[in-house]
């Protein structure tokens, strides 16, 4: 069955958002770590693929963590040839400081190596900027986004990968009018 994946690190408001999105009961909570295997949800004719967060889950040892983020790659790899879209879901006000930590230490973001990742399969990829109800200069945020993602400001000039949306406050109209021209641009003629 084709697919429309949600990832991104833990807690970052995966689960919230495919709620809001497809007004099912999806499981979720205050601690990361609730998701703890790819949970599927009916949508439309596909499915949502809601996967577990990657990074710090409370209650989850470092080698627990590790063997999630290796089962996300290889779920990625096993159906790539099914999944149509992937959404990356970031929490926009950490983003920039966890990467450029990472950065510091000589090492690739899991967000940017996973970007890469989803471009080296051909998989296409929207980032759901999440929690822009926090976020005061949402043009200076966005573009440090789509900056750390490799890619060049202004964010604007990436109106199918980047989509500024605020899950918890249920603003997530043009996150869900680019996954359906996605979905339509993906059925055969």
């Amino acid at each position: 069955m084709k697919e429309i994946i949600f990832v991104g690190r833990s807690n970052v408001g995966k689960s919230t958002l495919i709620r809001v999105l497809t007004k099912k009961k999806v499981p979720v909570g205050k601690l990361p770590g609730v998701t703890r295997k790819p949970l599927h949800i009916p949508y439309q004719n596909i499915q949502i693929t809601d996967m577990p967060g990657f990074g710090y889950m409370s209650k989850v040892t470092k080698k627990g963590q590790e063997a999630i983020k290796d089962n996300i790659v290889h779920y990625i790899e096993d159906n790539a040839s099914n999944i149509l879209l992937a959404v990356m879901v970031i929490n926009t006000t950490s983003f920039a400081e966890i990467v450029d930590r990472w950065t510091q230490k000589n090492e690739i973001p899991v967000e940017v190596e996973l970007f890469e990742f989803f471009n080296e399969l051909d998989i296409d990829v929207i980032v759901a900027a999440n929690k822009m109800d926090k976020v005061t200069d949402q043009d200076m945020m966005l573009d440090g986004v789509v900056q750390r993602l490799g890619m060049s400001p202004p964010w604007r000039q990436w109106p199918d990968k980047i989509v500024p949306v605020s899950a918890k406050k249920g603003n997530i109209g043009n996150l869900k009018l680019l996954m359906q021209t996605k979905i339509e641009g993906s059925k055969p003629v």
